[in-house]
């Protein structure tokens, strides 16, 4: 079984891929979709042909990618049948088995952390994905979203901790670095339900954690029980134009590979004019950052265009503003200015 951990720095998600090595066929578990144009990416690279995507429950601090990878790519989405989303292709009970060539996953129903929450085991793997229900030294919050204690204890004591304590444990979040844990770990040092600690003192540490609401729960929540989809309103940026990776909410290319391709997409320079002058990139046109959004307004929106600066911040803000003022091809070229090497500039 190939198998990947990707890691989504905004939310702090992992996605997960998998994959049979003799079909070839692949499923992801909690794509984001700010981060689609790296999974199809890697998909393409590996030679995989995606069938999949599984969603450990309703998002509330990211928006999901099965939608646009359902559109894209022709795989199907798979959700608890509690999780009420009606947009999912297929609505799992407990116990019901994913094929993915010769892989075998069993959803096991976890609720507590949100009604449909669900955990995904490779038993022929020795591995577990647990969504939110039960993280590494921790769980779920259970203030918001159909969350109980008593249910989230009772799933994880009886359908997680019941599995054999060698399994892997992969998580949906970490926000310390930490990667991967077993059951028998959690078992033994999970501060909240680890060392048979009784269901009353699970309840009254989760009541005691007085958790700020994610800051994303009012967008990610309803575009999620639309599989991510955006709405008509919603202009989704397209990732597939340019190698662009994503690092804090922006989408970046290369230096290197900005100077070769010069000419294909409208590259913009937002530092001063002082600047500019001092030294460009051929080819580049300058939009100082404070004017950018006035200057603009008249470009055309489908087409492909790059901004740089000196180090990077300032075209990281301005690929910000054009995406969400509705462009659909932008990068940020990373390290701007510094990355070049001085005979680049004219």
């Amino acid at each position: 079984m190939i198998f990947r951990q990707l890691f989504d720095r905004d939310s702090s998600t992992y996605t997960y891929l998998l994959a049979d090595e003799d079909t070839r066929e692949a499923l992801l578990i909690d794509p984001v979709r700010d981060q689609l144009e790296r999974d199809g990416q890697l998909l393409e690279e590996l030679g995989l042909t995606l069938r999949w995507t599984l969603e450990t429950h309703v998002h509330a601090d990211h928006i999901a990618g099965s939608g646009v990878l359902r559109q894209r790519l022709g795989s199907r989405s798979v959700m608890s049948v509690h999780a009420g989303a009606e947009c999912a292709d297929v609505m799992v009970e407990d116990g019901e088995v994913i094929e993915l060539g010769g892989v075998r996953i069993e959803a096991r129903l976890t609720p507590g952390h949100t009604d449909g929450c669900a955990s995904y085991v490779v038993h022929d793997a020795a591995m577990v994905f647990t969504g939110d229900a039960l993280l590494i030294r921790g769980c779920g919050r259970t203030d918001f979203q159909q969350g109980s204690s008593e249910t989230l204890y009772r799933s994880v004591t009886e359908k997680l901790f019941s599995l054999p304590e060698h399994y892997a444990v992969y998580p949906g979040h970490d926000y310390r670095g930490r990667t991967v844990s077993s059951i028998g770990e959690e078992k033994a040092y999970n501060p909240r339900l680890g060392r048979e600690r009784p269901l009353e003192e699970f309840v009254a540490i989760m009541a005691s954690l007085k958790l700020a609401p994610p800051a994303k729960i009012d967008e990610a929540v309803p575009a999620n029980l639309a599989c991510g989809m955006p709405q008509a309103s919603e202009a989704l940026p397209e990732r597939g134009w340019a190698p662009l990776e994503r690092r804090d909410g922006v989408a970046e290319v290369s230096a290197s590979w900005t100077k070769a391709h010069v000419g294909e997409f409208r590259l913009v320079d937002v530092r001063s004019a002082e600047e500019f002058a001092e030294g460009h990139l051929e080819g580049a046109e300058l939009v100082p950052l404070d004017t950018l959004e006035d200057a603009s307004v008249s470009w055309d929106r489908e087409a492909p265009i790059v901004v740089m600066c000196r180090s990077g911040k300032r075209s990281g803000r301005a690929a910000v503003l054009l995406e969400g003022n509705g462009f659909r091809r932008v990068a940020s070229m990373a390290g701007g200015m510094l990355a070049l090497e001085p005979a680049s500039c004219g």
